[in-house]
């Protein structure tokens, strides 16, 4: 990932002295708001009939799907946002953080409600 980014660093000095480019800020909603939950994030919190304890990784992971509703992401995709590395072996870690986050979040685990399986892609939040 380091690397990737340096590359990416050198590729827009190198353009910048030919184009303008103005920084962008992206500002994630400081509360996001589901039938049934709600993610503060600023409090680092999610209350669904009350808190819920969530472990840094499962309550990541629920901001990143959150922030995205309806858009299917890969387990790569979620690994390496989550987890902040890259890795060509993350399937186990993704589907038991959202194996222990369905428990949590889900009325029925087994028959999900925010957190779908997009079968052989991914996974994607229903809100």
């Amino acid at each position: 990932m380091n690397r990737k980014k340096k590359i990416i660093d050198k590729i827009i000095a190198a353009i910048s002295d030919y184009i303008q480019l103005e920084p962008m800020e992206i500002t994630p909603a400081s509360v996001l708001f589901f039938p049934g939950l709600e993610i503060r994030q600023t409090q680092h919190r999610v209350f669904m009939n009350g808190g819920i304890n969530l472990t840094r990784l499962e309550y990541n992971t629920l901001v990143f799907l959150a922030s995205n509703p309806g858009i299917v992401l890969t387990q790569t995709q979620i690994f390496e946002t989550v987890w902040n590395m890259d890795s060509d072996s993350c399937h186990a870690s993704v589907v038991n953080v959202i194996y222990n986050l369905r428990k949590k979040i889900e009325p029925d685990s087994k028959n999900p409600t925010y957190i779908k399986t997009v079968l052989g892609v991914g996974y994607k939040f229903s809100g």
